[in-house]
């Protein structure tokens, strides 16, 4: 069976055309999502695989439910293509696969059912509660700039959300959640559940924030895909994906990373940059074939 590959893309076009070559192979329909603020989207091509490049997309805000939104897109897009794909992969338009298409596909056959889906393991009960149990104002502008405006908007969500705690305003009180990273791997099974449930994870997680890192796996935690969850004490293997995390920000991979990377045992990493192109060619240059 096929599997479909699902990527986010707004910039590092260089490095998106290594990842559409590394990932053009017959066994393999690739769909990509461009953030709607891309006035002029990159020309791609595959020789072998199926390429989609989505015309309804959306104009993805950090931390925003738009997010979400973006990767329901995806997930559609590729799952009316009615083919029953045997995972669905998404990707970020800077990551890398660490292991050739031969060797992934036969990873996922020998665990096929499995959901591979990160599962942080540190106590994040306080964040959960800040980030998705309070109601947060001008979603869409987490990220602010400097104007007067949105100054102003930033002044006034942080009062709100200081009221809600001083009062101890909940909302989702009764929702067990569960965070992770957002890349995943999913059985087509999985994606026909979430794809059920859009509506009401959209309302759920409407002004709250960063919820693409918790949706996901608050959906499997509490359904019946719980027991089919690939590695639940590990979050990089539970997902298969190498992810460098430095002062609680997304590190760039470098030159001096190949062999961590590549000794990683993982799929996927992310994320890498234009500014490294030597360290990306070295990684797909070494794939087995």
């Amino acid at each position: 069976m096929k599997h479909a590959y699902l990527i986010i893309a707004h910039n590092e076009f260089e490095v998106l055309r290594k990842l559409i070559g590394a990932l053009d192979d017959s066994r393999n329909d690739i769909f990509v999502h461009f953030d709607l603020k891309l006035k002029e989207c990159p020309s791609l091509e595959a020789r072998n695989a199926g390429l989609f490049i989505l015309e309804n997309r959306v104009d993805v805000r950090w931390g925003d439910i738009s997010v979400v939104e973006a990767e329901y897109a995806l997930f559609k897009e590729a799952f009316q293509r009615g083919k029953k794909y045997a995972y669905y992969h998404l990707l970020s338009g800077v990551d890398l696969p660490l292991k050739s298409q031969g060797e992934i596909h036969d990873f996922f056959a020998k665990h096929a059912g499995k959901e591979f889906i990160g599962f942080s393991q540190y106590d994040y009960t306080e964040e959960v509660d800040r980030k998705v149990r309070r109601i947060h104002l001008f979603p869409r502008n987490f990220r602010f700039t400097d104007s007067f405006i949105d100054t102003a908007k930033k002044l006034i969500r942080a009062l709100f959300l200081r009221i809600q705690f001083l009062l101890r305003i909940k909302i989702n009180k009764n929702t067990r959640f569960k965070k992770g990273t957002q890349w995943i791997s999913v059985t087509d099974s999985f994606v026909m559940y979430m794809l059920a449930e859009k509506r009401e994870v959209l309302n759920t997680y409407r002004d709250t924030f960063c919820s693409d890192e918790i949706f996901v796996q608050t959906l499997c935690w509490n359904s019946i895909f719980r027991d089919r969850i690939y590695c639940l004490d590990d979050e990089a293997k539970g997902c298969m994906r190498k992810i460098g995390w430095k002062d609680g920000r997304i590190y760039d991979w470098e030159d001096g990373d190949y062999d961590e990377l590549m000794q990683s045992g993982m799929l996927f990493a992310r994320k890498f940059n234009g500014k490294n192109m030597q360290l990306v060619d070295k990684v797909l240059k070494n794939l087995k074939k």
